[in-house]
């Protein structure tokens, strides 16, 4: 996939040599030589992904990923930061500033332009369910993501060494919950069973390809939206690109550190629970849209679309439709003497007692108002005269229970 790339770096040589490593892979490369120029462009909404240089006259590049991070507008752009620091103390504070990774000076080519395409990719998925939310009105939640710790996350651990299975998960204890799998078939099936907010795969499993789990975790529904932390030693570059292109989200180099651990860990839970917000928020917004929020019934929008689909499916069947009204006497009266919120209880009451008495392909609406509609695929006028009947008996026979004051009354 292509993306709109912007490397920010203050010398000009720099700046040239990352442009055409980029280019030559067919990335829009956008340049700026300073931070203050940099997130205006991220502002402006020009790049996928950011390529930062530390040391710079002005703002540092941590400065510059700190007010990216901080700010609604940008914080969904990924930042790598791109420096000569090597630093264990340096990755850190680059990833606690909100970096996505931390590459070294002079950095490979099939490094570099593996983790553009992986960050491009998952910025690409972000952004539409961004899109969507935004076309449905959902709130975005910038907040909450901003403000999520990153913390109380649930990890799974695949690692056949015990010795290095457990020192991850002690480094993990003070921030989450983590459990070992050995057995890299057996992780499978508990991944896909469990509720899991990171998966940390060893590449160097003795008796099964680490590489091919990393896949299979991604090729599963259940579990291909879950991040993977990926551990591979430095020397097994090709590994660690093949892994970034198969869908992994980050990778650690033994010896591990635990700040880095922790740092890492905490931003892919962060990332997570955005998306997992976004994608609740695309779906209330798709269940909002079709549902009436008082009764629970589709509402009359979700019919007018679908009446005409059930009447042509009938027609090319050669089977009778049938289509109910109903509506409630006096409802007037009943608002007028016990309240709008005692109506309510009604319409409510009143909904779930039609649930309850038609089959499950009919097909139940609120109309408007005190007015309800039943679709009845495959039912004649006279069965649908007979269900009419049985509904209006139902209905009246029994009493609504109004509860108000602090006890029930009846009507």
């Amino acid at each position: 996939m292509s993306a709109r790339v912007l490397v920010v770096d203050d010398v000009p040589a720099n700046l040239r040599l990352i442009e055409a490593q980029l280019a030559a892979e067919y990335f829009d490369v956008v340049t700026a030589t300073n931070g203050e120029e940099a997130l205006a462009i991220c502002e402006r909404g020009e790049c996928d992904v950011v390529l930062l240089d530390v040391v710079m006259p002005g703002l540092s590049g941590f400065e510059v990923c700190k007010r990216l991070k901080s700010s609604a507008a940008t914080r969904h752009i990924p930042v790598v930061m791109v420096t000569s620091l090597d630093q264990q103390s340096d990755r850190v504070q680059g990833l606690e500033a909100g970096a996505d990774d931390f590459l070294t000076k002079p950095v490979s080519d099939l490094a570099l332009v593996a983790r553009v395409r992986s960050l491009a990719r998952l910025k690409q998925l972000t952004d539409e369910l961004r899109v969507r939310a935004i076309s449905m009105s959902a709130k975005l939640l910038h907040g909450k993501a901003s403000s999520d710790s990153g913390r109380d996350g649930h990890i799974m651990v695949v690692d056949d060494s015990p010795a290095s299975a457990k020192q991850i998960t002690a480094m993990l204890a003070s921030e989450h919950r983590s459990e070992i799998e050995q057995d890299p078939t057996a992780a499978l099936f508990h991944a896909a069973e469990g509720n899991f907010d990171v998966f940390i795969v060893s590449l160097g499993l003795k008796n099964f390809d680490g590489m091919r789990l990393c896949s299979q975790l991604k090729s599963l529904e259940r579990t291909r939206t879950i991040p993977i932390l990926a551990i591979s030693p430095l020397d097994d570059r090709m590994r660690l690109v093949r892994g970034l292109e198969i869908g992994v989200n980050d990778y650690l180099v033994p010896p591990i550190d635990k700040n880095e651990l922790l740092t890492r860990v905490r931003t892919q839970v962060r990332k997570r629970r955005y998306v997992e917000r976004l994608r609740d928020d695309v779906q209330t917004s798709l269940e909002l849209a079709i549902t009436d929020t008082l009764t629970g019934l589709h509402n009359r929008r979700y019919m007018e679309r679908h009446i005409g689909t059930l009447g042509e499916q009938a027609a090319s069947r050669d089977q009778p439709l049938a289509l109910l009204m109903l509506d409630v006497d006096h409802f007037k009266v009943i608002n007028d003497s016990y309240g709008h919120d005692a109506g309510d209880e009604v319409l409510r009451e009143f909904a779930l007692r039609i649930r309850k008495s038609i089959r499950a392909l009919d097909l139940a609406c609120r109309y408007g108002g005190e007015e309800f509609l039943v679709i009845m695929p495959e039912t004649d006028m006279s069965a649908a005269a007979l269900v009419a009947e049985r509904l209006r008996r139902g209905i009246a026979s029994e009493a609504f229970a109004i509860h108000g004051g602090g006890r029930a009354r009846s009507m």
